[in-house]
């Protein structure tokens, strides 16, 4: 992407990403968020949950959850006040699970982000790009080790890095 003259269409981005019990979406729950503004400031929450997982998320997840836990209705108050009332864009890796689990958080009507939320990996395919991050990562020169995999806020952190990178020079 980058040398494509790819110009976001706002600079009113965050970047999500977030863990879950597992990919059954009615049956899982979320256990971490981060929230990644453009500018670098950030929020990650673990949320309270002890309910079944599934063996990836015990495996690669779970032992990487060492903070503080907040229930659910804290981590929305404090997302909302992160965020703010601009109805910022969520943009996430993979979007749907990301954008499932934070539907399933506040509700529809309740979010504090844009009704629509957007997918990296999409962003990528429609500029003829693989959508992998790890991929474009290379290509970009965006060290992926300094970043741990399926961690809310590295995860987050990373996809911030990538889009920065790709859009260089070209913020609105």
């Amino acid at each position: 992407m980058r040398g494509a003259g790819v110009t976001p269409y706002s600079d009113d981005v965050v970047f999500v990403d977030t863990e879950f019990s597992g990919l059954e979406f009615y049956l899982g729950e979320l256990i971490s968020i981060a929230v990644v503004k453009l500018s670098g400031e950030e929020l990650y929450l673990e949320l309270e949950y002890d309910g079944p997982v599934n063996d990836f998320v015990r495996r690669e997840v779970l032992p990487k959850l060492t903070g503080p836990k907040v229930a659910p209705a804290e981590a929305a108050a404090r997302i909302k006040a992160f965020v703010g009332d601009g109805r910022s864009y969520m943009l996430s890796e993979g979007g749907h699970y990301d954008a499932l689990y934070v539907g399933k958080l506040f509700g529809i009507e309740e979010q504090p982000f844009n009704w629509v939320p957007l997918d990296f990996a999409s962003m990528l395919f429609s500029h003829g790009v693989r959508p992998r991050t790890d991929d474009l990562a290379k290509r970009l020169g965006v060290d992926r080790s300094r970043f741990r995999s399926d961690h809310a806020l590295d995860d987050a952190r990373f996809l911030r890095e990538l889009y920065l990178r790709a859009t260089a020079g070209q913020q609105r």
